[in-house]
């Protein structure tokens, strides 16, 4: 046998081994994604509010730079019907007009009255030791009136069901920590591919359907819709024990989990928007700061991820190139890439067709995670939003995903 006949066996051997990886991701979605419960279907019930004693859930918005999209997130959530909310927005040290307009808004909550009450923190200092996401988030916990938290984001718009949909499963369930998948909103074919593909991909990793199970590792947290039992938050530490986690949603969402409590994921097309990627490139800044923290700022485990990558854009594609059962494995790999779209299509609203754009989509995605990884390495520590978290720092708070 010839080395290039050996070559040739080898890549028809690797294609089909990841031909059948993707079929077995697309098999695990197709069962277990349709198992989260929906909060817009017909089943979904509001709670029985009591008498006016206080709010039922405490919602906490911190915002640095939002000038764009704090009024619409604000606005969104004094029109929430079905539960009395006590909303806390955090202008935290701004250098635009994001706390202009949270003054605003409280200004003309005030003169009209209501259900709600929208209180404005402006943070101008950020204490050492400390990220400046998780001190907005510990400050506006300290206000918390309400025995439920909603942690949310400055860019979030949200249904006038939303947060009483939430609370109302979160009882029902008798569930301690509740995490609605956002809708994003997507406004081309190049967002739609670089999302399609973060999902897919994240399916290898995150079983959200296996979340509710107590005895699976399984844990998930998302920034944009973190609905947590008051009391279990401060049993975990809250985030005065994540001072310096990047990735503080998902981390809550892990320490939740591994102390036992109940956790749900739940989804619900259009209760919560977004506009997260804006362009095709969009992604590239967003994880900036997160993709190597995702990783626990460990290069060699970030090579392991870039190898991965490069495996998943040049595999099926050179398989194609070179006929025959290599052909056919190729074809088979985007076949089953496609129907995990089609399984994640509830939550991500891709279609499969936008599968045809796999390759440059994960490219995008590995020089996403590549620049974060070179950017911190190269700065010696994060840069966010003005400020610099040294690396050293990071990695001695960061721990691990056991």
């Amino acid at each position: 046998m010839t080395y290039a006949h050996a070559a040739a066996d080898t890549t028809t051997a690797l294609a089909f081994m990841l031909a059948l990886g993707w079929l077995w991701q697309a098999v695990k979605t197709l069962r277990g994604l349709p198992t989260l419960p929906d909060l817009t279907n017909a089943s979904a019930s509001l709670p029985e509010l009591g008498p006016a004693e206080g709010p039922d859930v405490t919602v906490i918005v911190p915002a640095c730079n939002e000038e764009e999209s704090i009024e619409a997130t604000l606005r969104s959530l004094l029109a929430s019907t079905g539960v009395r909310l006590q909303i806390v927005a955090i202008d935290d040290r701004s250098t635009d007009r994001t706390g202009e307009r949270m003054d605003t808004v409280a200004a003309d909550a005030l003169a009209v009255g209501g259900t709600h009450t929208l209180e404005v923190i402006h943070n101008c200092e950020l204490p050492a030791g400390w990220m400046g996401k998780a001190h907005a988030l510990a400050l506006g916990a300290e206000r918390a009136r309400a025995q439920w938290l909603l942690f949310t984001d400055g860019d979030m718009r949200f249904d006038a069901r939303a947060v009483a949909l939430g609370l109302g499963y979160a009882l029902a369930e008798r569930a301690d920590h509740v995490v609605l998948l956002f809708t994003l909103e997507l406004e081309s074919a190049a967002e739609a591919a670089v999302f399609g593909a973060f999902q897919a991909l994240s399916a290898w990793n995150f079983r959200l359907w296996k979340v509710a199970d107590p005895k699976a590792r399984d844990f998930f947290g998302a920034g944009g819709f973190n609905l947590v039992r008051r009391a279990v938050y401060e049993r975990v530490g809250g985030f005065e024990g994540l001072r310096m986690e990047v990735v503080e949603d998902l981390r809550l969402g892990w320490k939740i989990k591994r102390a036992g409590f109940a956790q749900r994921v739940v989804t619900g097309t259009g209760l919560a928007r977004i506009r997260w990627i804006k362009g095709a490139l969009g992604i590239v800044g967003l994880m900036e700061k997160n993709g190597f923290a995702g990783l626990r700022y460990r290069a060699g485990l970030a090579l392991l991820a870039f190898v991965g990558f490069g495996v998943q854009i040049v595999l099926p594609l050179a398989a194609m190139t070179m006929g025959g059962w290599a052909a056919v494995a190729g074809v088979l790999t985007y076949a089953f890439i496609a129907l995990t779209y089609a399984a994640n299509r509830r939550v991500t609203q891709v279609s499969p067709w936008v599968a045809l754009l796999f390759a440059p989509a994960t490219g995008i995605l590995l020089f996403a995670l590549a620049r974060s990884m070179v950017l911190t390495l190269w700065r010696n520590g994060v840069v966010w939003r003005g400020t610099l978290y040294s690396l050293e720092e990071l990695r001695r708070n960061a721990g691990s995903w056991r």
